[in-house]
């Protein structure tokens, strides 16, 4: 398959200034990319250019992550609704009108919320390790939970440690064999780590998981969104994922039968990184059937 170019350029967007990815042509359907933690746009740095000669494929940093702006607190509002609103502005920034959201990580709930906000606008949806199902949570979250139940600082601590180069890593190679984690370039962490180690930017990792308890409430709402527009959905997921395992893909057969689901069975969180022949065959034939 022919391979095209990727653009990397700053944009000025709601008033900040956010790196952007951009590929394919600007007449073609439009694949809008929110990234997960605890990366950037450099995790579909792949995917970009392998559906460049059909789709327009558009991803950015979040403020205060990757090579955009870290806004200060008390001027943004580092939280599941301020990432909204950025996804909006970037939606309106680049005049669109009407895309597929891929939904991976933070970025799920984050764009759920936005496509609740902008019902009309959501042609397709793109799944890929993003949980909205507070039963079926992983045993990751443990650490999380156990602050959530005790605000002391004893439980806060693992949250403060797995923002680091360390948990990072972790993040990326955790739960994997070890040949699969052997796929995974150390890029992800060595190179992301040095970016996002500053005050602001480790109190702001921190603080999205502490307001993940918040977010809980919002599940229902994500669910209800599901259920009720029935938007074309492909499923796409890596069962080997300490807060996202089966059990969590499985989940939105609840509210989305007519859903594609597919396992990756080796695969983790990072799908992309560790099994991108066999995701993209999957990824470019529902596109092909529902974003043209």
């Amino acid at each position: 398959m022919q391979q095209h170019s990727t653009v990397h350029r700053y944009a000025g967007v709601g008033g900040r200034k956010l790196f952007v990815r951009e590929a394919g042509p600007k007449n073609a359907p439009v694949l809008l990319l929110p990234h997960g933690y605890p990366c950037s746009s450099f995790q579909f740095r792949r995917l970009m250019p392998a559906l460049a000669d059909r789709w327009h494929t558009i991803a950015f940093d979040w403020p205060g992550f990757g090579y955009s702006d870290t806004p200060d607190p008390t001027e943004f509002g580092y939280d599941f609704d301020a990432y909204a609103e950025v996804l909006a502005n970037v939606a309106d920034a680049f005049g669109l009108e009407r895309y597929g959201l891929w939904l991976h990580d933070y970025g799920s709930q984050i764009g759920l919320g936005h496509a609740i906000a902008r019902p009309d606008r959501i042609t397709a949806l793109i799944i890929q390790n993003g949980d909205i199902y507070e039963d079926v949570l992983g045993p990751k979250y443990k650490a999380i939970k156990a602050w959530w139940a005790d605000k002391s600082d004893e439980k806060h601590r693992p949250l403060e440690e797995a923002v680091s180069e360390q948990g990072f890593r972790n993040e990326f190679i955790g739960e994997v064999s070890e040949e699969i984690a052997s796929r995974i370039p150390l890029d992800l962490w060595k190179l992301h780590w040095p970016l996002m180690d500053t005050p602001v930017r480790r109190s702001v990792s921190v603080g999205l998981m502490e307001k993940l308890e918040q977010n809980l409430e919002w599940f229902p709402r994500y669910q209800s969104f599901l259920r009720e527009r029935q938007p074309p959905t492909l499923i796409v997921w890596g069962p080997q994922d300490g807060y996202m395992p089966e059990e969590s893909a499985r989940a939105y057969r609840r509210d989305l039968p007519n859903a594609e689901l597919h396992l990756i069975e080796e695969a983790g969180h990072w799908l992309l990184e560790t099994h991108f022949d066999q995701a993209l065959p999957l990824i470019r034939d529902f596109l092909e059937r529902t974003l043209r």
